[in-house]
C-alpha cells in the first residue's frame, strides 16, 4: 500500500502489508506519517495493490490496484462560536470569518476480496462486477485477476479526525475480510446509493446515519427496517390526503381546538426554519414544506378567514361563530392557559440557559434552537387543549378518526426509528409521548357514546342512513 498526494512531488511509502489469501478478517494498525502538504490542509490518498508475494507491484503485471482517499473536508466541530460572545459584539464590526471545511483523517480502511469461486456467461456478466473484474492475458489465454473493493460504509463520523499544522502521525486501521458474491453485490449497490444521496444534497451527518444503519445492525434488521420505511410513506401520504379532505369538507367548527391547530402551524414553521438553516436535502423539506402549507391553510380554515380580490387589492373577510363554536373557543381558551403556567416558565429558562452555557453561530441560530428544543420538549402537550373540549363536550363525533389512526402509526414508526439511528437526544425526549394522548383518545372514544341523533361531518346522519337502507 502507498500513500501520495496531489502535489507535484509525490511523497510514496510503503506503510503496510496484509496477506489477503484467507478468508478470515485480519486487522493492523499502522502510524501513518503525514507530508507536509495534507498538514496543510491537503488532501492524502493510498494507492492499494493486491500482487504477488516478493515482486514488486510496479513490475508485477498481475496486480490489481484502487485508490482511497484517507483525508475528507468536513466543517470543524469546534468552529462555532457562543451566543454570549455574538451578543458583546457591536452590529457594524466587521463580519466574522465565515466557517470553512477542513481537513479530516480517516482513520479506517477496509479492504474486501471476492472469496468465492463463481461463473458467469460472457453474455450475462453483470455490470456491476464486471466494472471491477481486471483481464490479464497469458499467452493464449485471459486470465481473471482479484476482485478488490475498497469498502467506503465503514467510514464514519466518529472515526474522523481533525488534522492540523503540528500532527505528524495519525494512526490507521486497516482491515481486510473475504466476501462472497451476493455480499459484494450488495455492498457495491449500497455504496453506490450513498454516492447518490449525496447528489440529492445530503450532509455528511446524515449519510453516516444511514451507514450506521447498513454497517452496525445484520441484513435481518435491515430488511425490517426498508419495509417498515416504506408503510410509513404510505400512512403519511394517507393521512395527508384525509387531513385536507376532512378540513377542505368541514364548514362547522364545533369541537375542534383552534389553540392546536395554531400550534401545529407554529411548529412546522419553526422545524421547516430549522431544516433550512442546516442546509437539509430536499427530500426532507419537501415533505416538511408540504405539511407546512397543509398547517397554514388549515388556521385561515379554522379562523374563517376568507381572501377575496378586487381590482388591484385584496379584502380579508372574517366569518362569525355561533353560539356553539364560541363555547368551544371558550372551553379551548381555557385549557391553553392552564399549560401556559407550565409551558412559558420552562421554555423560557431553557432557552436562557442555553444562551449562557451553550454555543451557536449567532442570534437566529440560538432563536431556531431553543424553539425546537421547546417544540420537542412539550409539543405533545398541544394535544390536551383537545382532549379538553372531549371532555366538556362529551363527544368525539367531531373528530376525524383516520386521520389520527394514520398519524398515530407515523408516530410510532417515527419514534421506533430511535431505537435504530442514533437521534439528536431532544429528538429521542419526545419519544412515545404522543402515543400515551392517543390512548387518551381512544378512551374518550370508549367513554362517550355517539349519538345517533347529531348529524356528523358532511352534513350526514345516522337517521338518514337508516332511511336509505329502508328505502
Amino acid at each position: 500500500m502507498a500513500l501520495y498526494t496531489p502535489s507535484l512531488v509525490r511523497e510514496v511509502k510503503e506503510t503496510a502489508f496484509l496477506p489477503t489469501l484467507q478468508k478470515d478478517p485480519v486487522s493492523r494498525v499502522v502510524n501513518v506519517s503525514l507530508p507536509l502538504a495534507t498538514r496543510n490542509n491537503g488532501t492524502l490518498h493510498t494507492l492499494v495493490y493486491v500482487h504477488k508475494f516478493g515482486v514488486s507491484p510496479l513490475q508485477d503485471n498481475r496486480q490489481v490496484h484502487h485508490v482511497a482517499q484517507l483525508s475528507t473536508y468536513m466543517m470543524s466541530r469546534g468552529n462555532l462560536s457562543s451566543a454570549k460572545e455574538v451578543l458583546k459584539k457591536h452590529a457594524a464590526t466587521a463580519p466574522r470569518e465565515v466557517d470553512r471545511p477542513i481537513s479530516h483523517w480517516r482513520s479506517r480502511l477496509t479492504l474486501n476480496m471476492m472469496s468465492e469461486d463463481f461463473t458467469f456467461n460472457r453474455g450475462a456478466l453483470p455490470s456491476d462486477v464486471r466494472r471491477y473484474m481486471r483481464v490479464f492475458q497469458d499467452e493464449n489465454r485471459m486470465v481473471y485477476l482479484p476482485l478488490l473493493h475498497i469498502d467506503e460504509l465503514s467510514v464514519r463520523v466518529k472515526d474522523m479526525m481533525e488534522i492540523n499544522g503540528s500532527t505528524t502521525k495519525l494512526p490507521l486501521t486497516i482491515s481486510y475480510e473475504g466476501l462472497s458474491l451476493r455480499q459484494f453485490r450488495l455492498w457495491i449497490h449500497m455504496q453506490d446509493v450513498m454516492f447518490s444521496l449525496k447528489r440529492f444534497g445530503f450532509t455528511e451527518v446524515n449519510i453516516d446515519e444511514i451507514k450506521g444503519v447498513l454497517v452496525d445492525n445484520n441484513l435481518y434488521l435491515l430488511a425490517l427496517t426498508t419495509l417498515v420505511t416504506a408503510f410509513h410513506f404510505i400512512f403519511e401520504f394517507l393521512a395527508f390526503k384525509n387531513d385536507i379532505s376532512f378540513w377542505r369538507k368541514k364548514k362547522n367548527m364545533v369541537g375542534m381546538s383552534r389553540k392546536t391547530v395554531l400550534w401545529r402551524c407554529f411548529s412546522t414553521i419553526v422545524i421547516l426554519l430549522k431544516m433550512l438553516e442546516e442546509r437539509s436535502s430536499l427530500l426532507g423539506l419537501i415533505p416538511v414544506g408540504i405539511g407546512t402549507t397543509i398547517e397554514v391553510w388549515k388556521v385561515k380554515k379554522v379562523s374563517k378567514i376568507q381572501l377575496q380580490w378586487r381590482t388591484s387589492r385584496s379584502i380579508v373577510h372574517v366569518g362569525k361563530f355561533d353560539e356553539s363554536e364560541r363555547k368551544t373557543i371558550q372551553h379551548d381558551t381555557q385549557a391553553m392557559k392552564c399549560l401556559s403556567y407550565l409551558v412559558y416558565p420552562l421554555s423560557i429558562s431553557g432557552a436562557i440557559f442555553s444562551l449562557v452555557y451553550l454555543r451557536y453561530k449567532n442570534y437566529y441560530s440560538w432563536l431556531i434552537n431553543s424553539l425546537v428544543s421547546g417544540i420537542y420538549a412539550f409539543g405533545f402537550l398541544s394535544m390536551a387543549p383537545q382532549l379538553f373540549i372531549n371532555f366538556k363536550l362529551k363527544s368525539v363525533g367531531h373528530l376525524q378518526w383516520n386521520v389520527l389512526m394514520y398519524k398515530a402509526v407515523n408516530t410510532f414508526v417515527n419514534d421506533a426509528f430511535t431505537c435504530v439511528f442514533s437521534t439528536h437526544p431532544s429528538h429521542q425526549l419526545g419519544c412515545f409521548r404522543d402515543e400515551i394522548l392517543f390512548l387518551l383518545y381512544l378512551y374518550q372514544r370508549r367513554l362517550y357514546s355517539t349519538n345517533k341523533t347529531r348529524c356528523r361531518e358532511y352534513g350526514s346522519c345516522h337517521h338518514n342512513h337508516r332511511k336509505l337502507k329502508a328505502q
